[in-house]
């Protein structure tokens, strides 16, 4: 029987700098930058050490509990054309219900956007499903608050 995997790591492709995206993220989840690699003071000295093609080609955020995935954040040359097959649910109004719920949800989502984020609809709540809030991050990756 194989081992199951303990982690594991949500990557992002994205065209403009990844270090912009990734404190994005920071931002969203409460996440921090990881300390550089042991002997770089900071990133920024790390990234000058590359060779220039691979300068600012990926930069990291990650749990500051260690729950969390780290997520990774790697420039690629093509736009982003078509809507994601997998997005985050992140996870703000769990085990809340009707207007409670759309508060928590509409409240998040106006601090998301002072960010940067895009609000793209409202799902309201149904016999199956709680309400959630589908928006875009600063780079059109879609996301769901729920």
């Amino acid at each position: 029987m194989p081992t199951p995997i303990k982690q594991f790591q949500v990557t992002f492709d994205c065209a403009n700098p990844p270090e912009r995206l990734a404190r994005f993220w920071c931002e969203l989840l409460g996440y921090e930058i990881p300390a550089p690699p042991k002997g770089f003071a900071t990133w920024q000295d790390y990234d000058r050490s590359l060779l220039p093609a691979h300068q600012g080609e990926g930069f990291a955020c990650v749990d500051p509990t260690g729950v969390g995935p780290r997520l990774y954040f790697q420039r690629v040359p093509e736009d982003k054309t078509v809507k994601n097959r997998v997005h985050l649910d992140v996870r703000v109004a769990t085990g809340l219900t009707g207007e409670e719920r759309l508060a928590a949800l509409e409240a998040e989502c106006a601090r998301l956007t002072a960010l940067g984020a895009t609000r793209v609809r409202l799902l309201r709540a149904d016999a199956d499903y709680e309400s959630c809030i589908v928006m875009r991050d600063i780079e059109g990756n879609e996301f769901c608050l729920d």
